[in-house]
């Protein structure tokens, strides 16, 4: 690994913190507590904690169709075949909701997920995953265009529905989604780091990527040294993904990740919290998921809102989050971790920078961020007891 910041934090009292590695290592710069990293798929709990405080002030429920918002989705249909022609469909059984897109059970995914037709007609239609040059309404319509690859509410197909929530979020509140995030989620947190756009003056601040070539050796994707530019997004990039677009820094996330120990904090009421991080997946479903032909849920996972929940603490596994019953987790593509502990009121956060090749990745190559993840918790585990 190029390097990784990694935090302990329980009851109020910093247990561990530690910044060791490069944040470019060409240039010798090193990792630093206010690094700034682009947190992927931790955006996902974020988006939801937004979602959650509209569906507190009345501005839609979990049992909505999304079509109410986005009306392109009102004649959806059902792909036969997720990796057959796009046109052999059956019409959709029920109207997706936003229940649906919070629990991944909406029938959409990334194209990448499935080569052939749909991979290509995702990448047509939707522009990059992280960043698109696709404007948000011609974003939401070339989704809506698409065959769902299963029927709403059938099982849990891990994709773009985070993403398509934020848009729906933004369409709702006539405001850019990072507007939205700022109002409702970092300014009340004082996240003051956290954002889709990197400012120019902060961006030396920024982690590069990292990743490896065929013989392990690791070597840069992208760098952040000064007078290079990580092309996170143009400046005038309208499209933000609710799904994988943030960039934070530790004590950032760790203001977030404290609303699931103390309850949901100052955003979420009560009942909202519990709603979370109680488990919605049918037992059929979480046995069922897969991505890239893992399974997403061991035995002790469940899914709540947005993020992964601890059933049960003796069959969990620190990839999904490892403590007492009501854990919440959910990890990054680049490297990032955290999981709250609502009953020890533990945080623990990693972040880093590693780009996995995927077929790399199954000669065992480049996974060394998910053995040091596991012995951050196992050093958790410890400085806990």
């Amino acid at each position: 690994m190029a390097g990784a910041t990694t935090l302990i934090w329980r009851q109020g009292r910093e247990l561990q913190n530690c910044a060791v590695g490069w944040a470019d290592i060409a240039a010798q710069r090193p990792l630093a507590r206010d690094t700034l990293f682009r947190i992927a798929s931790m955006t996902k709990p974020v988006t939801s904690v937004a979602a959650m405080s509209m569906l507190q002030d009345g501005l839609f429920y979990l049992d909505d169709p999304i079509s109410k918002v986005a009306p392109e989705f009102t004649d959806m249909r059902v792909s036969r075949d997720p990796a057959g022609p796009l046109d052999d469909t059956v019409p959709a059984e029920r109207p997706i909701t936003f229940g649906d897109l919070m629990t991944h059970r909406s029938g959409l995914t990334y194209g990448g997920l499935h080569p052939g037709p749909l991979e290509q007609a995702y990448a047509q239609a939707l522009g990059g995953d992280i960043d698109s040059h696709v404007q948000p309404d011609a974003w939401i319509a070339g989704l809506a265009a698409l065959p769902l690859i299963d029927q709403p509410g059938a099982g849990f197909h891990y994709g773009h529905s985070t993403d398509l929530l934020g848009q729906l979020l933004a369409r709702i509140d006539g405001v850019p989604l990072g507007h939205l995030l700022a109002r409702r989620v970092f300014e009340p947190l004082g996240m003051t780091d956290t954002g889709f756009l990197v400012p120019a003056d902060q961006r030396h601040r920024r982690a590069g990527l990292y990743g490896w070539d065929a013989n392990g050796v690791i070597e840069p994707r992208l760098t952040a040294s000064a007078g290079s530019s990580l092309p996170e997004r143009p400046d005038d990039m309208a499209y933000e993904s609710g799904g994988q677009g943030l960039w934070s820094t530790m004590d950032d996330y760790l203001a977030f990740a404290r609303l699931f120990v103390e309850g949901g904090g100052p955003l979420l009421q009560p009942h909202s919290y519990e709603l979370m991080i109680r488990n919605r997946l049918t037992e059929p479903q979480r046995q069922a998921a897969t991505m890239m032909g893992m399974p997403v849920f061991l035995p002790g996972h469940g899914f709540g809102l947005g993020l992964a929940t601890v059933l049960d603490p003796a069959t969990a596994s620190f990839t999904r989050g490892k403590g007492g019953v009501g854990t919440v987790s959910w990890p990054g593509a680049f490297g990032g971790w955290w999981q709250s502990d609502p009953t020890d009121g533990s945080v623990m956060i990693l972040l880093a920078h590693n780009v996995l090749d995927l077929d790399l990745a199954a000669q065992g190559i480049g996974l060394g961020v998910y053995g040091a993840i596991g012995e951050f918790h196992a050093l958790g585990c410890r400085l806990k007891a």
